[in-house]
């Protein structure tokens, strides 16, 4: 559903408001993040590490923020450098920046606190 919702906006401001792809990455990315968090917490992950909600989404857009920063460069390698399509490089983008940011929130944010853990 996120990456459903980051591809008809990326899509969209492309297409019907003539953005580049970067801004219209950046924006779709965004919107996706925001449905992959409720998502995440409410359907995916019964296991968390952190009992402060605002400090879990925080942590969870900055490893978004990673991904985003991993997007724009596939994004560029991809159209740039070997002038593939960019809703064609952007699709692609999605599948390993998703292995990337699904990976590190389930090993930082959603898996079970070990006895050396300060995280409350």
């Amino acid at each position: 559903m996120a990456l459903a919702a980051d591809a008809g906006v990326y899509t969209a401001c492309m297409k019907l408001l003539g953005w580049g792809y970067a801004s219209a990455a950046a924006v779709g990315f965004v919107t996706g993040l925001v449905i992959v968090y409720v998502l995440s917490v409410r359907l995916a992950f019964r296991t968390r590490r952190l009992a402060d909600a605002r400090a879990e989404f925080t942590l969870f857009a900055a490893i978004g923020a990673f991904g985003l920063v991993l997007t724009e460069a596939l994004l560029w390698a991809l159209v740039d450098g070997l002038d593939t399509e960019p809703v064609v490089a952007r699709f692609l983008a999605a599948g390993l920046v998703f292995v990337a940011n699904f990976s590190l929130r389930k090993l930082v944010l959603f898996s079970r606190r070990t006895a050396g853990d300060t995280h409350v």
